[in-house]
């Protein structure tokens, strides 16, 4: 069998040909070297791939059976991406995105070549960039139980029943202050969020990442991504800066990390 074609990213071929020489990158085995394979408007990052040693059911008992590999080999991925998105725009790909033959993956770039010269121009000239809110719930469940509305109306109110339904009724105050620090949560999130949209072109909401994967103290509350024009990010971190300045310290924490390959901005099959 042929060798197969592990794909990083698209650019536009215009950027690629404005470089005298493509730069050296050792690719997906740790053997071979990145090039590129022009297809019209767009050229394709690749590297050559030994069919035995990687085949589909060869990776996934890697994937399945050896993390150390696992963890190597989408370091290896994400660290390529990110020096040639120092160099040209790109249409990054997911982790081990691997076509059969040069010859199938020209087929399924021009069934799709419209799409993909349509993201590349969207891309140009603009960044992808993450904001992670961090919540002290601790600190927030006291500021919340001592300043919430809705929790002191429901205190004057126990404070008035008789003695014997006073300790039921307690007991629904912590349920109260549990569900009025997530809509406090939420609040503040939404706020933040909807703010610094107006800086971006594109903006998408995240699933948060728990405790065992972050490995903070702090629970994630939010995490989004924005694509941003290089102009507006200097405003952008700005604002960023000022809801440190306003909430840091009172049990909140904000974290804009960037730019990045814009992975959520360019979904390419």
């Amino acid at each position: 069998m042929g060798d197969l074609i592990y794909l990083y990213g698209l650019i536009p071929t215009e950027e690629a040909a404005a470089h005298q020489s493509f730069p050296s990158f050792t690719g997906f085995d740790g053997e071979r070297k990145l090039y590129t394979i022009p297809i019209d408007n767009v050229t394709a990052v690749v590297c050559k791939l030994d069919s035995d040693h990687y085949s589909e059911e060869a990776i996934k008992d890697k994937i399945d059976s050896d993390m150390d590999w696992l963890q190597e080999k989408a370091f290896h991925h994400h660290e390529t991406v990110a020096a040639l998105y120092k160099s040209f725009t790109i249409i990054p790909l997911k982790f081990c995105t691997i076509y059969k033959n040069e010859e199938s993956l020209q087929q399924t770039i021009q069934s799709n070549q419209s799409r993909i010269e349509e993201t590349l121009s969207k891309l140009q000239g603009n960044e992808e960039w993450n904001v992670k809110i961090y919540s002290d719930d601790h600190e927030l469940k006291k500021q919340v139980s001592e300043n919430n509305a809705a929790i002191e109306a429901k205190k004057k109110e126990i404070s008035e029943l008789p003695r014997g339904r006073q300790f039921f009724e307690k007991k629904k105050i912590d349920k109260l202050i549990e569900d009025e620090l997530e809509n406090e949560k939420n609040r503040v999130c939404e706020q933040v969020h909807e703010k610094l949209k107006e800086h971006s072109l594109h903006a998408a909401i995240k699933k948060n990442w728990s405790k065992d994967v972050t490995g903070l103290k702090e629970n994630m509350a939010w995490n989004s991504v924005f694509l941003l024009p290089m102009p507006n990010v200097e405003s952008f971190l700005e604002e960023m800066k000022q809801f440190e300045q306003e909430l840091g310290g009172t049990g909140w924490r904000f974290e804009a990390t960037g730019p990045w390959p814009a992975y959520h901005f360019s979904s390419f099959s």
